[in-house]
C-alpha cells in the first residue's frame, strides 16, 4: 500500500515514534497530556465564564446605552454569543495547521491568543468614554477568544486522545472538561468577591479584576504546553507522508456524517449556557436571588463534577459512550424544567438541589464522555480538522442561547417555560445523532475513522 493511501494509524507497534520514548516517559505522556488539557480548558473556560458573568451583570450598563435595559441586556448577550461565530472559523483554521503542523505547535497558538484577548478586554474603555466604538471594541475582543476557542476543546481532545492507552481513552480525555469545571469554579472565586464591592467600584474597576487575573492562567498553561511532546500519531503520519495538504477537504469528502453528527450532538451544549448565563441573569432579575448566592451554588455544582466526570468518562470505557450519552441528555431535558421551577421558588436550598442533579449528575455524563467520543469518530489525519468543524458549527444555537432565551421568554410566573422547550428540543436533535452514530470506545485506535479508513485504504470500516 503507498504511503499516499494508507491512512495513519496511531495504535502501531512498535512506531518510530512511538518507541523513541523510555517505557517510563511513555507512562508519564498520557497524564502530561491531560493536564495540559486540563489547564488549556480551564483558560479557555475561565475567560468564557467571567465574560457571561460580566454580560449578565455589568456590561449592559458599560459597553451599550443606559436608556433601554432590556435593549442593553439581549445586546450584551449578543457579544456573548458571537464569539460562537467565529468559532468555526477557529476550528477550520487551526484544526487545517493542526493537522498540517502538529497538535501541540497550534495549541501553543491558541492558547497565547486566548490569553490575550481576555486580558485586552479588561482594558477597554465603556460607552460613557468612547461612545459606539466601546460595544465595537468589546465585540472584536470576544471574536478574538472565539477564534481561539475554536480550535481549543477539539485539539486539546485530539492531543490526549492520541497520547492515551487503548482501555482508557475515555478517561484520559475526560480531563479536557474537568477543566471546564476548573474554569468556571476559578471564576466564580473571582467574581464573588468582586460582586460585594460598593456598584461605584465594581461599575469602574472592580468588573476588570477577572479578565487581568487570565494572564496568571495563561502562563502555568503555556508553561505545561511547552513541556508536552507532539504526539506518536502525528509525528508517525508525518514520518510517513501521510500528513494531507487539505485535511478539512478530506473530512468532507469522507466523513461528511460523522461532521454532521458531531454538530447535532455539540447542540446539546446549549444546557450549559442556558444554566450559566441565561440562569444568572433570570434568577437575578425575575426570581429576586441574589447574585453572590446564585454565583456560588452554580460554582459549587459544576465545581462537583470534577469529580463525577472522570469516573463516568472511565465507565464509558467499559460499557461504551452511547449510552451514557443519551442518558445525560434524556435526562438534562427534564431537569431543565425541574431547575428553571426552582428558581421561581426562590428557595436556595430547593435551587441548588435542582441545580445538582442538572448540572452535576445529569450533564457531566454528556460532558465527561463527548471530548473523547467526538475524537474517535475520526481517522487520525483528518481527526482535528472534522471534530473542530463539527462541534464548533454546533456550539453556535449554545453560544446564541442565552440571547434566544432572552427573546423567547414571556411574561409572568412560567415566562421560562419556552425557554425549556427550546433546550429540550436542542436535546432531542442531539439524541438522534447519538442513536445514529457508530459506537467507538472499544474500536482500536488504528481503526477510529472507518469510513475515512474505509476510502483511502479499500479495508472494510468496523462495525462496531
Amino acid at each position: 500500500m503507498s504511503t499516499a493511501a494508507r491512512p495513519a494509524h496511531a495504535g502501531h507497534t512498535p512506531s518510530s515514534a512511538a518507541s523513541s520514548q523510555s517505557p517510563g516517559a511513555h507512562r508519564k505522556t498520557p497524564k502530561k497530556a491531560a493536564l495540559a488539557s486540563f489547564l488549556g480548558s480551564t483558560l479557555e473556560y475561565y475567560d468564557f465564564f467571567i465574560y457571561g458573568t460580566a454580560a449578565a451583570l455589568v456590561f449592559p450598563a458599560l459597553f451599550f446605552p443606559a436608556d433601554n435595559p432590556t435593549a442593553g441586556l439581549v445586546a450584551a448577550f449578543a457579544t456573548f454569543g458571537v464569539a460562537y461565530v467565529a468559532r468555526p472559523l477557529g476550528g477550520m483554521v487551526m484544526g487545517h495547521f493542526g493537522d498540517r503542523l502538529g497538535r501541540r505547535n497550534v495549541l501553543l497558538m491558541t492558547l497565547t491568543l486566548m490569553g490575550l484577548a481576555s486580558l485586552g478586554i479588561g482594558f477597554l474603555p465603556t460607552y460613557s468614554s468612547v461612545g459606539l466604538l466601546a460595544p465595537v471594541l468589546l465585540t472584536l475582543g470576544r471574536l478574538l477568544q472565539g477564534f481561539s476557542a475554536g480550535a481549543e476543546s477539539a485539539g486539546a481532545s485530539t492531543l490526549t486522545l492520541e497520547h492515551s492507552p487503548e482501555g482508557k481513552r475515555g478517561f484520559f480525555t475526560s480531563f479536557v472538561m474537568a477543566g471546564y469545571a476548573s474554569g468556571m469554579v476559578l471564576a466564580t472565586v473571582v467574581f464573588v468577591p468582586i460582586t460585594a464591592l460598593p456598584k461605584e467600584d465594581l461599575m469602574t474597576w472592580g468588573w476588570r479584576v477577572p479578565f487581568w487575573c487570565s494572564a496568571a492562567v495563561l502562563a502555568i498553561a503555556y508553561w505545561v504546553r511547552t513541556h508536552l511532546e507532539e504526539t506518536p500519531v502525528f509525528k508517525e503520519a508525518r514520518a510517513e507522508g501521510e500528513v494531507r495538504k487539505l485535511p478539512l477537504g478530506q473530512v468532507l469528502r469522507y466523513q461528511a456524517g460523522d461532521v454532521v453528527r458531531v454538530l447535532f450532538m455539540s447542540i446539546f451544549s446549549v444546557m450549559q449556557t442556558i444554566f450559566t448565563v441565561f440562569g444568572l441573569s433570570y434568577a437575578t432579575a425575575h426570581g429576586g436571588l441574589d447574585k453572590g448566592a446564585i454565583l456560588t451554588i452554580n460554582a459549587v455544582a459544576i465545581g462537583l463534577s470534577m469529580l463525577v466526570m472522570p469516573p463516568v468518562a472511565a465507565l464509558s470505557d467499559r460499557v461504551g459512550r452511547k449510552p451514557l450519552l443519551l442518558i445525560a441528555m434524556i435526562g438534562c431535558s427534564g431537569a431543565l424544567f425541574a431547575y428553571f421551577w426552582a428558581l421561581g421558588t426562590g428557595n436556595l436550598v430547593v435551587v441548588a438541589a435542582a441545580s445538582f442533579v442538572f448540572m452535576t449528575v445529569l450533564y457531566s455524563g454528556f460532558n465527561g464522555v463527548w471530548p473523547g467520543f467526538f475524537a474517535e469518530l475520526f481517522a487520525a489525519p483528518v481527526r482535528y480538522s472534522g471534530m473542530a468543524l463539527g462541534n464548533q458549527l454546533g456550539l453556535l444555537v449554545a453560544g446564541f442561547g442565552p440571547m434566544i432565551g432572552g427573546l423567547l421568554m414571556t411574561a409572568g410566573p412560567a415566562g421560562w417555560v419556552p425557554v425549556a422547550v427550546f433546550g429540550t428540543a436542542c436535546a432531542l436533535a442531539a439524541v438522534i445523532a447519538t442513536a445514529s452514530s457508530r459506537e467507538t470506545a472499544h474500536t482500536p485506535v488504528d481503526e477510529l475513522g472507518g469510513p475515512y479508513l474505509k476510502a483511502v485504504s479499500g479495508h472494510p470500516a468496523p462495525t462496531k
